[in-house]
């Protein structure tokens, strides 16, 4: 990966060497065992650092995350969820049960595509993690999180087609529009008129329309 290259929130970044990894604290006991299964950290939404990234580690279980920075540079590949669900990554060879979120993803594209967003969409949460590092992640029951590049303002009643498209299927299935101010979910974007929640790297605040620059910082 190119040293002069920025990760987009959620990408998935495999380590060069565990030790580039920088503690705000002491890390927790799991970190150790779960980067030697698999050496990936998750983009964070934070601004980044002069020559640092803000990254996340996942445990085995839903409670195991920890926050941690790396150097740039300290990552040799840069895996987005546009990439995997392009490579169709749920459709490769894996020696482990396929758990339904996974198997999910064939419908999920299809629908994409059908609304013309082929390329702008892919696959984050434990399924992500999963397809990227070839880990088992996933559990009978996890949802299926989706991350939709949303550059420009999606209308109201496309979101809440494609939102009743998605919630017919057997999965849930949550899917973050990314904006070029932060991400709102798909789900209270297209049921709601009021100010709705956009997580912004200065923290959560709230806008009537998220692809406009002035959101309100919410109220402690």
């Amino acid at each position: 990966m190119s040293a002069h290259s920025v990760p987009s929130v959620h990408s998935l970044l495999r380590l060069c060497s565990t030790d580039a990894l920088e503690w705000e604290s002491e890390p927790p006991e799991w970190v150790s065992e779960s980067l030697s299964r698999a050496p990936f950290v998750v983009m964070r939404r934070p601004l980044p650092r002069p020559e640092a990234f803000p990254v996340g580690i996942r445990g085995a279980v839903r409670s195991q995350r920890a926050a941690a920075w790396i150097p740039v540079g300290a990552a040799q590949e840069c895996i987005t969820p546009q990439m995997l669900a392009a490579q169709h990554a749920w459709r490769q060879h894996r020696d482990f049960a396929i758990m339904p979120a996974v198997a999910a993803l064939e419908e999920v594209a299809a629908i994409f595509d059908g609304y013309g967003l082929a390329g702008r969409w892919g696959p984050g949460g434990s399924v992500g993690f999963e397809l990227a590092s070839g880990v088992a992640s996933t559990t009978p029951t996890s949802d299926l999180d989706i991350v939709l590049a949303a550059a420009v303002s999606m209308a109201r009643a496309d979101a809440a087609r494609l939102h009743a498209e998605l919630s017919a299927l057997k999965v849930k299935i949550d899917v973050l529009l990314e904006t070029p101010n932060g991400a709102v979910a798909l789900a209270e974007y297209a049921k709601s008129v009021d100010a709705i929640l956009v997580r912004s790297p200065q923290g959560p605040r709230l806008a009537r329309d998220p692809w406009r620059a002035d959101l309100e910082a919410c109220p402690a």
